[in-house]
């Protein structure tokens, strides 16, 4: 199955791409799945019944998470999810709600990912193809997965129509729910697709 775990709607305040969109293109685009993670918010879930949809397509809800130490896509039971909060808070939290936590984009320079929390092991899946990421930024999570023992997945990170489906993750078994999801993640039984041309952000 082919998911693009990364995709912003409009209720991220930097992207201008519409749910309505998503909906129509994504299944044309080759992807089984998607997953909305807009900015600190899980609130598509107020116009949206997560799951299959009537084409087959399956959409879920996770978030993307702002820290000091970088960013992280959430997947879990975080719609009610304090923002702000420092990794050190947040990754332990993520873990004990049954959750999982993705390093998104861990080398981008504008908003890395602080090395230590891969280290300690508190987050154990890294974003290693982003669609927004330029080939060097994506390249350099090679150097962590000579040192840590990680699960990797893509996203496409899209923020427009044309971005979607980019970049997605390919899962060795049916993603039909939040916990399918969760549970590939963590076993590592993923691995992240480069489905178009990977552009300079």
């Amino acid at each position: 199955m082919l998911f693009d775990l990364h995709v912003h709607t409009r209720l991220s305040a930097c992207s201008c791409l519409g749910l309505d969109q998503i909906l129509l293109h994504a299944r044309a685009r080759g992807l089984d799945g998607v997953c909305l993670t807009d900015h600190d918010t899980m609130a598509a879930g107020r116009t949206l019944r997560e799951g299959i949809q009537p084409d087959g397509l399956c959409v879920l809800l996770g978030m993307e998470y702002a820290t000091p130490q970088g960013d992280f896509l959430l997947f879990g039971p975080f719609e009610n999810m304090p923002t702000g909060l420092a990794a050190d808070l947040l990754l332990p939290m993520v873990e004990r709600a049954g959750g999982v936590a993705v390093a998104a984009h861990p080398f981008r320079t504008l908003r890395p990912a602080q090395e230590r929390v891969i280290a300690s092991g508190a987050c154990r899946v890294v974003e290693g193809l982003n669609g927004r990421n330029s080939e060097q930024e994506n390249r350099r999570v090679d150097l962590w997965l000579k040192r840590y023992p990680l699960s990797v997945c893509g996203g496409s990170d899209a923020h427009t129509l044309d971005e979607l489906g980019r970049v997605a993750t390919r899962f060795e078994q049916p993603i039909r729910d939040r916990r399918e999801l969760i549970e590939a993640l963590r076993t590592g039984a993923c691995q992240g697709v480069n489905l178009g041309a990977v552009h300079a952000q």
